[in-house]
């Protein structure tokens, strides 16, 4: 069986891309200038930039949502140590 490793861009260009919508933003005029001055494709820039943000809200939300299991965890490693120690290798 072959698996790819190819790097897909956030557009998804390609088989199965994911579908588009075009969407209004404002940016500050001097950003959206120097982005086109130098050739940055400010929808893509725009894209990862969001879907930077969303995966970063994404983390935080898990991790607010299992803190209490985290701690739990945490709380009995410290007074019981790691369950399967005594088989570690290191």
């Amino acid at each position: 069986m072959r698996q790819s490793h190819a790097v897909r861009s956030p557009s998804g260009s390609g088989e199965g891309a994911p579908a588009r919508k075009s969407t209004n933003l404002t940016l500050a005029v001097r950003l959206v200038a120097e982005a086109r001055e130098l050739g940055v494709n400010v929808s893509q820039a725009a894209e990862v930039g969001i879907a930077a943000a969303v995966a970063g809200r994404r983390q935080q939300r898990w991790l607010d949502e299992n803190r209490d299991a985290l701690e739990s965890s945490n709380a009995f490693v410290e007074q019981h140590g790691l369950p399967l120690a005594e088989y570690r290798n290191f």
